[in-house]
């Protein structure tokens, strides 16, 4: 097992940083790195490495989708909300239209088997779509017009979608019909999600302030293991209750990074986002290499071009989608500004600044502070006896 690990991250480190030598990107070099480890070509890996590999990989997601939670903007977000929610449903609504109209001409099966295969092809991977966003994020690429911050939502809720309807085609390929209920299943997760994040996230923001306030100062890297801990559980809900109650474990991991980000100062909140991604370099490292391993190109051979050309055409399609969500989004925020230039033009003095930043989203009035209904955080448990920089 040692010997396992060994090689992919050593093997998938260096392929990685060949790859962006070449301005390739880094994540094809450990896609390609677990091919080669993997069963179909060489075999280097542990039978107890792939036994384990699901798990491993959900590990890894979590790190970031927490580095991500702390890195969001809720106010970005709610801006965004109803092109995000667009962005979850439309393209992959796109990309299944175009296998059910294409794939029984080009690989002679049936409209449900189409749909089926639609579906798998267009859920959306957060594993690779967060952290280039998150990455964007960060350098301040396309932050103006939120994009990131749309894109990451939209990833976010795209799975709950693309899975519920991939289990309604499974279940009408093998005779059965679909159902009202499945389909509401979709907000009911969404929003238990959301909702169980946000609760796990006070609660342990809460017992973060009860040991501050009895000056029991919790470390950063204490934190860091607790948050873990908390977010582990809430996959492990979603897997329990599973043929119940539909949860998002993803969204909840999220929702409670985004309520300890609100909760905290911004000096922990960096901190413990720049702790997440120095764990994210070992996890992406595991969570693609492993994934590679999981790909049999033995499959990939018997294809052939029929199938190579069914999903050029399924990833092109959904385009026809995403471009007018986004164009309406822009003619909005093109409409409001020039809303606001006109108000600014008719004003002098402080009204026009105060109109000026109320459009550029700051605040209505910059003299006034808005109460977000949590706590102060003078008396956050987030501030350390060294304000915010314990390791």
């Amino acid at each position: 097992m040692l010997t396992s690990l060994s090689f992919v991250f050593l093997l998938g480190l260096a392929m990685a940083a060949l790859c962006q030598k070449f301005k390739i990107p880094r994540i094809i070099g450990m896609l390609v790195t677990g091919i080669l480890l993997g069963p179909c070509v060489l075999n280097w890996l542990s039978e107890l490495i792939l036994g384990i590999s699901s798990e491993l990989r959900q590990m890894a997601l979590i790190i970031i989708l927490l580095k991500a939670g702390l890195s969001l903007n809720l106010a970005d977000l709610k801006k965004v909300g109803r092109p995000a929610l667009m962005m979850s449903c439309v393209p992959a609504s796109f990309e299944i239209l175009a296998f059910v109209i294409f794939a029984p001409a080009i690989l002679h099966i049936s409209r449900v088997e189409a749909a089926v295969m639609g579906a798998v092809l267009g859920a959306v991977s957060p594993a690779v779509v967060i952290p280039r966003m998150v990455q964007l994020m960060e350098t301040k690429y396309g932050t103006d017009q939120r994009i990131p911050q749309m894109i990451m939502a939209g990833a976010s809720c795209d799975d709950i979608f693309v899975i519920v309807l991939f289990s309604t085609f499974t279940n009408m390929a093998q005779g059965g019909s679909a159902h009202v209920a499945d389909f509401i299943n979709i907000p009911v997760s969404i929003l238990l999600g959301i909702a169980l994040g946000a609760v796990a996230g006070y609660g342990l923001s809460l017992f973060f302030e009860t040991a501050y306030a009895k000056e029991h100062y919790v470390r950063n890297s204490m934190k860091v293991i607790l948050i873990l801990g908390m977010s582990f559980f809430l996959m492990s809900v979603e897997t329990w209750l599973k043929g119940k109650v539909s949860v998002s474990g993803l969204l909840a991991v999220v929702s409670m990074a985004a309520v300890i980000r609100i909760k905290c100062i911004p000096k922990v909140s960096k901190r413990l986002s720049e702790k997440f991604g120095k764990l994210w370099i070992a996890a992406e490292v595991i969570l693609f290499v492993l994934v590679g391993a999981a790909v049999d190109i033995r499959y990939t051979m018997q294809a052939g071009i029929a199938a190579v050309l069914m999903i050029f055409d399924g990833l092109n399609v959904p385009g026809c989608g995403s471009i007018p969500l986004y164009a309406g989004h822009e003619i909005k925020q093109k409409r409001a500004a020039v809303l606001c230039d006109r108000l600014s033009s008719k004003s002098n003095g402080t009204g026009s600044d105060r109109i000026r930043t109320s459009c550029n989203g700051i605040a209505l009035w910059p003299d006034r502070s808005v109460s977000s209904g949590f706590s102060n955080p003078d008396h956050s448990a987030f501030r350390s006896s060294r304000n915010g920089s314990d390791l």
